[in-house]
């Protein structure tokens, strides 16, 4: 990415640039996808300097479009991670192993799991915090993690089991995460902008997301109210994951659906957040029960991968393969 200092370059003054700085603008991408409206809103920021600072931008800029070819270039430089287990990479992408399931770079994968209690959300969540960070193929060197919790399940001691099981040092795996706790709806969103000069080739991880939208706005007359904070919410991400190029990975919650007997569905439950939070990731899985620890994934909704299903086990080293 292009970082926001070179406007300096073209007219804008430091004092500006620190304006957009203050706001999660970082880089010179990050204007781009900053509507003039919301940059007027800038304390500092009027209309004529706004109109200069979005026309340096684009002298930075390469705009307009591009051929199928050169973006399927551009994808052949993503790099993947593995979720733990080699069954839950390959079953889901009907590749042959080694898979790697979650993209991150040149990408836009926003990972979206719902899931029922207990079903593992939390512990994926906890081995992506390791396996992110392992080098891979292709150069791929290793990541950090910027973990947002919102109920409370974030355990450190967690991640050292895990770092065990692949090897890795404790403290080099702890260093590696940076950790927030969300309070409210609004302090995850002012937590999204602190992160985001954070996110320089590191990962996002949410651990669900719906929780605290559904202690801030109850009943149906706040739910318009609690979509359109969602909606700028999940932007915001979208944002983030373009601008910096890293993998956005979150975890909802399911509820039971009332209509759901009059329509004779199998399963009388769905996931928090309505069609905002399902347009807005690029591939959405749903994680049930099996036996004992055993867990079965299944792909909802993706554009590259077809629906399929794949079992996997929680053991002490986190996410790993099924033993039958």
């Amino acid at each position: 990415f292009q970082d926001i200092d070179l406007l300096q370059k073209y007219g804008i003054n430091m004092a500006d640039i620190k304006k957009l700085k203050s706001v999660g603008i970082c880089t010179v991408k990050g204007i781009q996808m900053t509507t003039r409206r919301a940059l007027c809103n800038v304390k500092g920021l009027s209309e004529a300097k706004v109109d200069k600072i979005k026309e340096a931008a684009g002298k930075l800029l390469i705009s307009g479009f591009q051929t199928a070819s050169e973006y399927s270039m551009k994808r052949r430089q993503v790099f993947h991670i593995t979720t733990g287990s080699q069954e839950f990479d390959c079953n889901l992408t009907l590749l042959p192993p080694p898979c790697r399931i979650l993209s991150f770079k040149l990408t836009l994968y926003c990972f979206n799991i719902y899931l029922e209690f207990r079903t593992g959300k939390t512990q994926l969540s906890h081995t992506l915090c390791v396996t992110a960070q392992l080098p891979g193929e292709d150069g791929y060197t290793g990541g950090k993690i910027i973990f947002i919790d919102t109920e409370n399940t974030f355990r450190p001691d967690r991640l050292k089991d895990i770092a065990d099981r692949f090897n890795v040092d404790h403290e080099a795996v702890l260093d590696n995460v940076l950790y927030a706790r969300a309070y409210t709806s609004e302090h995850q969103m002012e937590l999204l902008d602190f992160v985001a000069a954070k996110f320089h080739e590191e990962a996002g991880i949410i651990d669900s997301i719906m929780a605290l939208f559904r202690v801030d706005f109850s009943g149906r007359g706040e739910l318009a109210e609690r979509q359109q904070k969602l909606a700028q919410m999940l932007s915001r991400l979208q944002k983030i994951s373009e601008e910096y190029n890293v993998a956005v990975f979150v975890t909802n919650q399911m509820t039971a659906d009332p209509g759901a007997g009059m329509t004779f569905q199998a399963d009388p439950k769905k996931p928090i957040g309505g069609h905002i939070l399902a347009h807005a990731s690029t591939t959405r899985l749903s994680l049930r029960k099996g036996r004992g620890e055993m867990r079965i994934a299944k792909i909802f909704d993706s554009p590259d991968m077809p629906e399929n299903e794949a079992t996997f086990a929680i053991t002490p080293g986190g996410v790993a393969d099924a033993k039958e």
